[in-house]
C-alpha cells in the first residue's frame, strides 16, 4: 500500500498550541457554559466565548479545545470546535482517550 493510500481521507487538523488542550464536551451548563473533561485529566468549566455564540453549535460528546485559565484552573475557555468526522480522525490517531 502507498503512503498516498494510507492517508486517503486523512485530513491535517488544529492541534492544540501552547497551554491549550483537547477536550469532550460532557454536559450543557446554560449560560454559555459547559463541563469538559480535558484530555489532562481535570474536568473543568469551560465558557463559550461571544466569537462562536450563534455562530457555532457546540453539544455534548463534541471534542473541542480548551484553554485553561492561567488564574483558575478548573475553568477554561473553549477555542476550537471540531466536527464528528474530525473528531472520529482524533480518536482513530490516539489523540482522543474518550
Amino acid at each position: 500500500m502507498s503512503e498516498n493510500e494510507s492517508n486517503e481521507g486523512r485530513k491535517n487538523l488544529r492541534m492544540p498550541d501552547d497551554g491549550e488542550v483537547f477536550a469532550v464536551v460532557t454536559d450543557m451548563l446554560g449560560a454559555n457554559r459547559v463541563k469538559v473533561q480535558c484530555m489532562d485529566g481535570v474536568e473543568r468549566t469551560a465558557r463559550i466565548p461571544g466569537r462562536m455564540r450563534k455562530r457555532v453549535w457546540i453539544r455534548e460528546d463534541d471534542v473541542v479545545i480548551v484553554e485553561p485559565w492561567d488564574w483558575q484552573d478548573e475553568k477554561a475557555d473553549i477555542v476550537w470546535r471540531f466536527k464528528k468526522q474530525e473528531a472520529d480522525q482524533l480518536r482513530r490517531e490516539g489523540h482522543i482517550t474518550a
